[in-house]
């Protein structure tokens, strides 16, 4: 599957509804580790067909992270059943991005 940009009019049906683990990618264009993670967020999306991805671009979407509580990024969080299950901040390995799925 493709990389969904995540925003507040499409949050409800990509995130809280989509009946598949979500794994999203809180980012911002100027951020260095950003750019490491971003690529390696692409590939799982690419590789899982069964979550969903999505990234939610803090500069454009300051609500979403303040509601999620994001004060650093990157930030990944994965929300199965509408509800945060796992979040980690900083850049990860893929294996442990796949280990909080």
């Amino acid at each position: 599957m493709s990389v969904i940009s995540v925003n507040q009019s499409n949050f409800s049906s990509v995130a809280q509804h989509s009946g598949k683990p979500v794994l999203l990618d809180f980012w911002a264009p100027w951020c260095g580790p950003c750019r490491m993670v971003g690529p390696i967020v692409d590939e799982i999306a690419a590789e899982r067909t069964d979550i969903q991805v999505g990234k939610v671009n803090v500069d454009e979407q300051p609500e979403l992270a303040a509601r999620f509580g994001v004060m650093s990024i990157p930030t990944l969080v994965v929300m199965k059943d509408g509800r945060i299950v796992s979040q980690a901040v900083g850049v990860r390995p893929k294996e442990q991005i796949l280990a909080m799925l």
